[in-house]
């Protein structure tokens, strides 16, 4: 399960930035086996220490000790086995699982297609690409008014404008 984003090194001792799917994951804890994905190639390493740093999570990858070893992992994905996620309770669903999901509006008119979830310090958004443009779909239950993973559908709310931005 990917579980968030190398976006950046930090300092000159190998530690990465990453932006976490879910800003209050405790998964990402010393000792933790890691599967790091890039152009669809996934390797495994263990993760040898963590710290937060506002909204993001500082990583140090066993055997990743300066930058020039950290700077090849900026741009990957981080996952974890599913059972390290721990059970949801019902109604509620992991970020990454929509994507793929199309989206439609009230009156049943296609969005799009979700194509990633932008974490941002807001919250997150549901980037949708419709047919000639890319939407970013606040996902917040003001907007998001169903989840149907068995139609493999997200319907929406959107506030007057939203589309048009």
């Amino acid at each position: 399960m990917p579980v968030g984003g190398i976006v950046a090194t930090h300092g000159l001792l190998g530690w990465l930035r990453v932006n976490p799917f879910n800003p209050e994951t405790t998964v990402l804890a010393a000792g933790r086996q890691l599967i790091i994905e890039k152009d669809g190639r996934r390797t495994a390493q263990q993760l040898e220490s963590s710290k937060r740093n506002k909204r993001q999570i500082l990583i140090k990858l066993k055997g990743v000790d300066n930058i020039d070893d950290a700077q090849k992992w900026v741009g990957c994905t981080l996952l974890v086995d599913a059972e390290a996620l721990g059970a949801l309770a019902p109604g509620e669903y992991y970020l990454h699982e929509v994507v793929g999901l199309e989206v439609y509006d009230l009156r049943g008119e296609r969005i799009g297609v979700i194509t990633r979830v932008w974490s941002t310090p807001a919250g997150e958004l549901y980037v949708v690409q419709g047919a000639t443009t890319e939407h970013l779909i606040p996902a917040v239950k003001e907007i998001i008014e169903k989840v149907d993973f068995t139609a493999s559908r997200v319907i929406i709310n959107p506030p007057e404008g939203l589309l048009n931005l």
